[in-house]
């Protein structure tokens, strides 16, 4: 089980809302100096409780502004370590999961418009475990957060 203190979490906290704080400025708010809050972080990367940092770009800037989620249903019991691999080469799959109830899996597909998203939609019916689909377009996103610790 991974361990976190107060300090940990103010830690993270901090780093979700701005990962490009120095250590210092994350020190100063915490009460710890530059190095305590490095052997902190770096423990936290370690523990796997932080998996990297990265930078947050708007999909639409980049063209794929088109979304959708979609229900997979498979032929039979699919193992998720093939419906993963199954999924890998659809470059428009952004996340996927294996869900409860009728669906094997939900899909995130990110797309340049809706026709790109049409023919991401048919390669995914192409893969040779789905025996069919049910498609949600998003048509604008409402409210997208990090999660936060206590």
């Amino acid at each position: 089980m991974l361990r976190m203190d107060a300090l940990d979490q103010r830690i993270i906290s901090h780093l979700v809302t701005d990962a490009r704080a120095s250590y210092a400025e994350i020190g100063s708010d915490v009460g710890l100096s530059a190095p305590a809050v490095k052997r902190r972080v770096d423990k936290l990367l370690d523990q796997g409780v932080l998996q990297g940092f990265t930078a947050v770009v708007d999909p639409e800037a980049l063209g794929w502004g088109t979304e959708a989620f979609v229900e997979v249903h498979c032929h039979g019991n699919v193992p998720a370590r093939r419906i993963r691999s199954g999924l890998e080469p659809l470059p428009e799959v952004v996340a996927a999961y294996t869900v409860s109830g009728q669906a094997d899996a939900i899909v995130h597909l990110r797309a340049a418009d809706i026709h790109h998203l049409e023919e991401a939609m048919e390669r995914l019916r192409e893969v040779d475990f789905v025996s069919r689909t049910v498609s949600t377009v998003v048509l604008s996103r409402l409210l997208e957060r990090q999660p936060q610790p206590d």
